[in-house]
């Protein structure tokens, strides 16, 4: 017998500083519009990931209670939606150390995030490192998550929760975990850089000029925009045009995304032009949406207290939710918990 769960999201985002509109759009806004639509939203700023290297402890509350504030200023009602950070919830560590005896280590040399962060030197990176998607499926399955918002470079992570959910079930004899589906959709889900439009937006990229980060004012946001890499084409009527330029398809999806078009809509609209006129319509655009979330994050921001109330009623919801999911994943194991 298959069992029922309730339709829940769950997502996360690191606070490792600076989050740029790649974050807005890739995940921030679909968070947001996510919520009410029959599916419970629950939201984490996931603090225990972001210690798997070593962070300034003064950098990494600021950092949190910044993320914090850009789920809100996009939206997030933290009323409607769950929104905590992850430390404050016991389960999720309590069940990523149960699925650590799950995985198979093969699994986690597997990951692409893991040789990519580890590099040459993977002997001295931490454990945590290594061992942080076994977190990650904690953190999705100790809500009993059926849907998990990726982009395309977190699919290998999503897979592993769902292999282990999969293999959980089948040692134990039950249908206890969900197999989670990942929720890929719409214009640009991936928010390339500003300067490479081979390269994913990055807050890591050492040039400031790649990205549009959430901080910026109207005249960086523009300026940005302005100087951005294209090429000497007009756009073409439809995105198969673009197909061998990489920077011109970026700026296009952003416009998309960013004022809920199609791109081919946009596309038909430009038509023919060049990025001198394409360039301002699309800075236009841009300090249009993000200019309130700015407003809004500084005015949070003022208030850390008020971030911090937020944040642990958030984590008093989550918990509530959690607490039960991992006991019974315990007693399951041949665990035996005081009644």
């Amino acid at each position: 017998m298959t069992t029922s769960f309730t339709p829940r999201i769950f997502s996360g985002i690191q606070p490792s500083g600076g989050l740029t509109l790649g974050n807005y759009l890739g995940a921030l806004k679909r968070f947001a519009e996510y919520q009410g639509n029959g599916s419970e939203t629950i939201y984490c700023v996931v603090d225990l990931h972001a210690i798997t290297v070593w962070q300034d402890p003064e950098k990494l509350r600021h950092n949190t209670r910044e993320v914090a504030a850009a789920f809100m200023a996009a939206g997030v009602d933290p009323e409607i939606s769950v929104l905590f950070n992850q430390s404050q919830v016991a389960q999720h560590a309590e069940l990523a150390w149960l699925f650590n005896t799950v995985a198979r280590v093969g699994w986690m040399y597997r990951m692409t995030q893991f040789k990519d962060k580890a590099g040459k030197n993977s002997e001295n990176s931490s454990l945590g490192l290594l061992a942080y998607p076994s977190l990650m499926a904690a953190d999705i399955l100790a809500y009993h998550a059926t849907a998990v918002p990726v982009g395309e470079d977190q699919k290998q992570h999503l897979e592993l929760t769902r292999d282990i959910a999969a293999k959980f079930n089948h040692d134990y004899g039950v249908d206890f975990f969900p197999i989670t589906n990942p929720l890929i959709e719409g214009t640009a889900t991936r928010v390339m850089s500003l300067r490479d439009g081979s390269k994913k937006m990055s807050k890591s990229d050492p040039s400031d000029a790649t990205r549009i980060n959430l901080t910026d004012d109207a005249d960086a946001i523009a300026q940005k925009i302005r100087k951005a890499r294209t090429d000497a084409e007009p756009l073409p009527g439809t995105m198969e045009g673009l197909k061998d330029r990489p920077e011109a398809r970026n700026l296009v999806n952003i416009y998309a995304a960013l004022s809920g078009e199609g791109a081919d809509q946009v596309l038909a609209r430009f038509e023919g032009q060049g990025f001198g006129a394409f360039k301002p319509a699309l800075a236009e655009v841009a300090v249009e949406v993000l200019a309130p979330i700015t407003a809004r994050m500084t005015q949070f921001m003022a208030d850390p207290a008020e971030i911090d109330r937020i944040l642990g009623h958030g984590a008093d919801r989550a918990r509530a939710i959690a607490e039960p999911i991992v006991e019974r994943a315990k007693e399951i194991m041949g665990m035996i918990r005081s009644r």
